[in-house]
């Protein structure tokens, strides 16, 4: 998931494949993309996230009025203030959690590989938005790590584009292991 968009845009740990969407394009993923960006949505965004962003759509505001209209939540023990409005400052995972479960808006979490693992090892993903590419880097930062919580999600959208991307939106459906257990299954099928 690392520096997805351009060759500078994260090249912590020596990357050398930033930029690795650009090939795989196209309407249809276009589409995707601009629809969740128009949704009315607050953010939360890890601190080196919120630099790319911040350096970026504030004076873009016509390509994505959500992030600049939003209210941006950020998790950063370094940076305490912005000039990019409606930005609020978190210093921990208490301060998520509240955050979380107050009123408003969908809360949407772009790109902050180290923010996401914190929130999946805590059980606090609801989502997941994921969009998985026809090509393997090997190296860079990675989505998914050995910390996440054990969590059984549902498919409720998904597209393929003509580049081979697949689009998919999951929900929260509960436990991995309900007391159905895959034999039992497999038994009651086979009973058919």
């Amino acid at each position: 998931m690392q520096a997805p968009m351009g060759s500078d845009e994260d090249t912590s740990g020596a990357f050398k494949y930033g930029g690795w969407t650009a090939s795989n394009a196209d309407a249809m993923s276009g589409k995707a993309v601009q629809k969740e960006a128009n949704q009315t949505a607050d953010y939360l965004l890890g601190r080196k996230t919120f630099e790319i962003f911040a350096s970026f759509w504030p004076g873009r505001a016509s390509m994505w009025p959500g992030i600049n209209d939003g209210t941006k939540y950020v998790l950063s023990k370094t940076i305490k203030s912005s000039d990019w409005k409606n930005t609020v400052f978190l210093e921990n995972l208490e301060d998520i959690k509240k955050v979380k479960s107050s009123e408003g808006n969908d809360i949407q979490v772009w790109g902050s590989s180290e923010l996401i693992h914190l929130l999946l090892e805590n059980g606090l993903v609801d989502e997941l938005h994921l969009r998985i590419f026809p090509i393997i880097l090997g190296k860079g930062k990675k989505l998914f790590y050995n910390d996440a919580v054990a969590t059984a999600f549902t498919l409720t959208e998904h597209l393929v584009t003509t580049k081979g991307v697949f689009i998919a939106h999951y929900k929260r459906a509960g436990e991995v292991f309900p007391t159905t257990t895959a034999q039992t299954l497999i038994d009651e099928y086979l009973k058919r």
